[in-house]
C-alpha cells in the first residue's frame, strides 16, 4: 500500500517510513508523487494546517495523503513560535538561525518549560479522515547541544529523559517525540481502519 507524504523535508519523510513500515505501507514524498508547490497553511492550529496540506495532497494524487504539522509552543513567548515554528524569523532563515533567535528571545527568561506538538492528518480518495495528535514536554536549555535532529532539537531538554532531543539517536527520539507519538496512535487507528475495509 502506497501513501504519499504531503511534504518534501527528506527527515521527516525518513521517520515517517520508519515508523509505518511495520504497517507494509510504502511512503513517498511530493516531489516522488510528481506533485510540485504546497498548499498556504492558513489555519491557526497544527491540526488545521495538517488538515490543509493532507487534503491537498489527496486531491493532487489521487493516493491516501498524510499530513504532519508540527512545532515548538514555548510558554514563556505566549505559544511562540507554535504553527509559524518553521518560519519563525521570517523567511530564508536555517535551523540554526531559527534556534538561536529563540534562545535571544529567551534571554532573561526564568520559566523555560516548553512542548513539541505533533498533529497528523490523513485523507483518503473515499473522504474517509484519520487524526492523531502528540505532545512531549521539555524545556528550551540556555545553549545548544548535540548534533542529531533538526530544527529546534537542540535547543529542546526533554522532560521524562534530561537530555537534549538533539542528543539522542533517532531510535530514542522516535521512541518519546511528538511525532513519534503521534504517529504510533495513528499507526493503530490506521491498522483498525484497514482491518475493516478488509472485511467489509
Amino acid at each position: 500500500m502506497k501513501f504519499v507524504l504531503a511534504s518534501n523535508n527528506g527527515k521527516k519523510l525518513i521517520e515517517m517510513r520508519d515508523i509505518l513500515s511495520e504497517l507494509g505501507i510504502e511512503v513517498i514524498s511530493l516531489s516522488e508523487a510528481g506533485v510540485s508547490g504546497s498548499p498556504e497553511e492558513t489555519g491557526v492550529t497544527f491540526a488545521e494546517n495538517a488538515l490543509i496540506k493532507a487534503d491537498a495532497a489527496c486531491a493532487a494524487t489521487g493516493m491516501p495523503s498524510i499530513a504532519d504539522d508540527s512545532g515548538l509552543v514555548v510558554d514563556a513567548l505566549g505559544g511562540a513560535p507554535g504553527v509559524y515554528s518553521a518560519r519563525y524569523g521570517g523567511p530564508g532563515l536555517s535551523d540554526e538561525q531559527r534556534y538561536l533567535l529563540l534562545l535571544k528571545n529567551m534571554e532573561g527568561k526564568e520559566q523555560r518549560d516548553a512542548r513539541f506538538v505533533s498533529s497528523i492528518a490523513c485523507r483518503f480518495p473515499d473522504g474517509t479522515l484519520i487524526t492523531a495528535e502528540g505532545v512531549c514536554p521539555g524545556t528550551i536549555m540556555l545553549a545548544p547541544s548535540g548534533s542529531g535532529g533538526f530544527g529546534y532539537d537542540p535547543v529542546f531538554r526533554v522532560e521524562e529523559t534530561g537530555r537534549g532531543m538533539a542528543e539522542m539517536t533517532a531510535e530514542e527520539k522516535n521512541a518519546i517525540s511528538h511525532r513519534g507519538r503521534a504517529l504510533r496512535t495513528f499507526c493503530g487507528k490506521l491498522r483498525e481502519h484497514l482491518l475493516e475495509v478488509n472485511d467489509a
